[in-house]
Parts: C-alpha cells; sequence; structure tokens
C-alpha cells in the first residue's frame, strides 16, 4: 500500500479510517465474502475507497472494483497500486452494458442498492455478468429497523426498501436464494478450545430469559444470490467479527467514565450551593 492520503469521509462512502459501529459493519461484509474468493472473478460493485477489493484480491481473487465516482477511483488505484489481481475502474453500477456476459464467478454490491433509483436495472445487470455456478452478494439496509424506528433520514439513501421488497427484488432475477440479517450487537461468546467439537449453539438473552437463536431485527440485510442451489452450499450459518481495539466498548467506557464525573461534578456543586445558603 502506497503512502496515499486518506479519503474525504462525506457520509457517503466508507472509508477505512471510520472505526467503531460503521467500521465493524462494513468491514464485516467483506470477512463474510472472503472465504468465497480465491480463485474466482469478483466483481466489487461501488467499490469506493477500494479497501474491500484489496481484500478480495489478497484472498487470491481476481477483482474489477468499480465507482462512479472519479476521484474515488482514482485513490483506490494509487492506493492499493500495489496489491496484485485488482484493478479499478469508473462505472455506472446500473449501466454495465460494457462487461461482458458471464465474466463474474463473485459479485459484490455492497450498502449500494439503496443508494440508486434504477435498483432492478443494477440487479439486472448483476444476473447478466453471473457465470454459471457464481454467486451474488448484495445487501441493504431494512427501512423498517434503519429508519422507521430510529427517525434519522440518511440523505445519500434515494430508495430503502422493507423486507418483502428487498425479497420480492431478489427472488424476481434469482431462483436460489439465502437471507441473512447483520446488525452489530453488543455479545458475549462463550466457545471451546477443543478440536472437533460440535458447531456453536446460537442463542439470545431476552429480559431474564434465553430463547434460541438470534432474535433481534436486522439493521442490514445480505442476500446471496444465484441460479444454482449448489452455490450457496459455500455459505456458514454465523460469521462473527471481533475488533481487536473493542471500539464500541472503549467509547462507551470513555462516556461512562465521563458521565460519572459529571454527575460528582454536579453532587459537588450541589453540595456546595447548599452550604452557601446556610451562611446566607
Amino acid at each position: 500500500m502506497t503512502d496515499v492520503p486518506v479519503l474525504e469521509f462525506t457520509g457517503e462512502r466508507y472509508t477505512p479510517e471510520r472505526d467503531r459501529e460503521i467500521a465493524q459493519e462494513h468491514w464485516h461484509r467483506y470477512a463474510f465474502a472472503r472465504p468465497l474468493a480465491p480463485g474466482r472473478r469478483v466483481l466489487d460493485a461501488a467499490c469506493g475507497e477500494g479497501y474491500g477489493s484489496a481484500m478480495m484480491a489478497a484472498a487470491g481473487a481476481s477483482v474489477l472494483g468499480i465507482d462512479l465516482g472519479a476521484d474515488v477511483v482514482a485513490h483506490a488505484r494509487a492506493r492499493y497500486a500495489a496489491v496484485p489481481g485488482v484493478a479499478f475502474e469508473q462505472a455506472d453500477v446500473t449501466a454495465l452494458d460494457h462487461l461482458p456476459d458471464a465474466s463474474f464467478d463473485l459479485v459484490l454490491s455492497f450498502e449500494t442498492l439503496e443508494h440508486v433509483h434504477e435498483q432492478e436495472r443494477m440487479l439486472d445487470g448483476f444476473a447478466r455478468l453471473l457465470a454459471p455456478g457464481g454467486l451474488l452478494l448484495v445487501s441493504t439496509p431494512d427501512r423498517h429497523t434503519y429508519t422507521d424506528l430510529t427517525g434519522v433520514e440518511n440523505p445519500h439513501h434515494v430508495r430503502e426498501l422493507y423486507r418483502p421488497e428487498f425479497e420480492a427484488m431478489v427472488a424476481a432475477r434469482f431462483p436460489a436464494r439465502r437471507l441473512f440479517g447483520q446488525k452489530l450487537l453488543f455479545t458475549s461468546l462463550v466457545w471451546a478450545l477443543d478440536d472437533g467439537v460440535s458447531p456453536p449453539q446460537l442463542a439470545s438473552l431476552d429480559g431474564q430469559a434465553i430463547r434460541p437463536g438470534i432474535t433481534n431485527a436486522p439493521m442490514y440485510y445480505v442476500a446471496a444470490c444465484a441460479r444454482e442451489a449448489s452455490a450457496l452450499d459455500a455459505l456458514p450459518a454465523l460469521s462473527v467479527l471481533g475488533d481487536q481495539a473493542e471500539g464500541v466498548y472503549e467509547e462507551y467506557r470513555r462516556e461512562v467514565a465521563n458521565y460519572r464525573r459529571a454527575m460528582a461534578h454536579i453532587a459537588h456543586l450541589e453540595a456546595e450551593i447548599q452550604r452557601l445558603k446556610s451562611l446566607a
């Protein structure tokens, strides 16, 4: 990786210098796709800064990263010039007619769908580009969880989807599908370190009750799409990304410490006020 200035974060595209929640969300999607990359021809549609394309190439894939922004593509070409197997091209994800049919084994489109109006055209293009036995991973936020429940509108999103809309859109183009949920959670993991252990059991804490499975509403969906069901066999039932720096917890601990200091200071001031009143 060359010494290239970092790309300015505007909120439209993630940049790898950003940390905490947004970092874990974006890096995890590529971490989820990484085991599928070796030996495959990969299209990273709306690759942004290029970090994900570089990750796929480092895993042994031949990667084409495309993005609409000329400045973004220039940045990616400069920053990841030393990474073999990756190329970057300026292109519109809804207009990929210049790329030949069935030319990719793995197509990635993470957090792109909600940024374009012509979503059907984009998915039609991906379906055309996907080789036999190939796989598309496409993610998008759930409008109900992401926007309706929070009351916060993302100014860069032009068309968010509810789950039935998203599922219908991919079902119309891909006969074989699996739908995954993604959400950043504060989790506790207990796992065996012995060889030959059985797969992990999944459970959720609901108040004081333990319930089977992950019961939280997903913030994002990741659809794995293919024409042949066998293309889905390599997908895991669970993918977990850890953060070595524990950035979310670190911010939480800082804020708790700040809150405690503020409460102690308020208590001190209230005591001082009472003391002064007693002298009046």
